[in-house]
């Protein structure tokens, strides 16, 4: 790597060339002295916080900790310096008399960003620190680059993405993030499996793409010589298990989609489904909402919470029908007309701008409505209901058969889940199919393919079920005040660049 690249991607201010020569001189210094530098196993018997936090336990106790070193400090005789580790950091005190002069010199080979093992005995420093005072320390891995600048840290936010090990080790805030949303994904398992759902696996890798509207990755299989999606959607095979007999399944696994990036996309994300039979959309909302309460409650500790300046209270549902919602904040009723020129009259009487909708029927036209004029304002927790069954293949149609049994939840003006009784009439299905076929043949690539294995599934027979998929992704960017989808996957999709 060029060294303009290593100072753009590291963020330092001097020649790392320099500094990386002097770091592998002291790497070499180590085994001249018989001391690998990227050692063993270490038996760590503390973390830094169960040492800090509990300390009155804790004070004149030995242990041993491990971290990377990140500041270091000296007084002739006495050195101080700070490790963390992943769950926070730690002072420790290194002391000529107590490691003999030898052991102490060898503390000059440590730098920045190096990983050490030490033991020794908790105690309060003079000036009040909780710290380890070190009888014993041993190089667990050498740090061959240097660290950004303390003071001037990680910021850029490129970098922080491509390079996530270094946002990780310089802003701890980010591990939190991820720490928190892997108690998101252990509180929605163990809420599930406690009401008797069964976790399952289904193929990532499809012969169609369905389940969804989305654009697909498409992959060859050499051995079969045939073409293969990357999954846009966990729905159809886990209805083909509802077909089967297993009565209650849920699967939490990533999905991907050929589609653009921004804050909440991303083309590889991770979706919950789950599926019951012998319920309906009713008892998807109850469960939903039941579900969202209880995570951010083992999440957070509350059933509310801040996020983006706004206190969100999961406690308390508002319900509209999509035809209420845009009443209520457009103004238009979709009931007053009965072609689609008479809405759409009314609609440009009213100046709103529908962008490039699809408004070819009168649902479409409410559901354009409903994205321009009222999503932003549903920012509390709200479901939404009765979706029109030209956006809805797969929903069971209710009695007006311009609805369909659907809804969807939202916060803070996005959709958080998305939900129906399921379609289980499978001659419907089939009219369904044929019409996003139709839709197809007109250059819609993200209508759903005709999947004969599924018909046929259904065919022997798809009880009432109840079915709901929520976006992992969304929900830790709510539950952790996060503003964009990157901030809380590990490894963005992003642009390859060159080295």
């Amino acid at each position: 790597m060029a060294e303009k690249d290593i100072n753009e991607n590291i963020g330092a201010k001097q020649d790392l060339n320099d500094q990386m020569i002097v770091r592998r001189g002291k790497m070499e210094e180590f085994r001249n002295l018989g001391i690998d530098p990227f050692g063993h196993r270490f038996q760590r018997t503390a973390y830094t916080t169960d040492i800090t936090e509990d300390f009155e336990e804790m004070e004149g106790k030995q242990v041993a900790v491990a971290g990377r070193m990140m500041s270091v400090r000296g007084h002739g005789k006495v050195s101080f310096m700070e490790i963390s580790d992943i769950k926070g950091t730690l002072q420790l005190f290194f002391k000529i008399d107590v490691l003999g002069e030898e052991n102490f010199k060898q503390l000059k080979l440590l730098d920045i960003g190096d990983i050490i093992g030490v033991s020794g005995e908790v105690f309060r420093t003079q000036r009040g620190q909780i710290s380890v005072r070190v009888e014993q320390w041993e190089i667990l891995s050498k740090s061959l680059r240097p660290l950004p600048e303390k003071f001037h840290g990680l910021t850029d936010t490129e970098i922080r993405y491509r390079q996530r090990y270094v946002d990780l080790i310089m802003n701890p805030e980010v591990k939190d993030v991820f720490i928190k949303r892997s108690k998101i994904i252990s509180a929605i398992r163990h809420y599930l499996d406690s009401h008797g759902y069964m976790e399952v696996e289904t193929p990532v890798l499809h012969t169609l793409a369905g389940g969804a509207a989305a654009r697909p990755f498409i992959t060859h299989h050499n051995t079969l010589d045939m073409e293969m999606y990357l999954r846009i959607a966990l729905e159809l095979h886990l209805k083909r298990l509802i077909v089967g007999g297993l009565e209650k399944v849920y699967e939490i696994g990533r999905v991907f989609r050929n589609e653009g990036i921004d804050i909440r996309h991303n083309p590889e994300f991770t979706m919950m489904e789950l599926y019951e039979a012998f319920t309906d959309y009713e008892g998807m909302i109850e469960l939903t909402e039941d579900l969202l309460k209880n995570v951010c409650l083992a999440v957070n500790g509350s059933t509310s919470m801040v996020c983006q300046g706004e206190t969100i209270d999961f406690s308390h549902f508002e319900r509209m029908t999509m035809v209420e919602a845009v009443k209520k904040y457009s103004g238009i009723d979709y009931y007053a007309y009965d072609t689609v020129a008479e809405m759409e009259k009314a609609i440009a009487e009213k100046g709103i701008d529908l962008e490039d909708n699809d408004t070819s029927t009168k649902g479409y036209l409410l559901n354009a409505l409903f994205e321009v004029t009222v999503e932003k304002h549903l920012i509390q927790p709200t479901v939404i209901m009765d979706y029109p069954i030209e956006i809805s293949p797969l929903a069971k149609k209710m009695d007006d058969p311009h609805f369909t049994y659907r809804f969807e939840g939202f916060v803070l003006g996005r959709e958080l889940c998305n939900a129906f009784s399921e379609l289980n009439d499978p001659l419907d299905q089939r009219e369904r199919f044929e019409r996003q076929m139709e839709l197809r043949k007109k250059g819609d690539e993200e209508a759903n393919p005709l999947d004969e294995d599924y018909l046929t599934a259904m065919e022997y027979g798809l009880p009432p079920t109840g079915g709901i998929g929520i976006g992992i992704d969304r929900l830790a960017m709510l539950l952790t005040d996060s503003a964009s989808i990157r901030d809380v996957l590990l490894f963005p999709t992003m642009r390859q660049r060159e080295l």
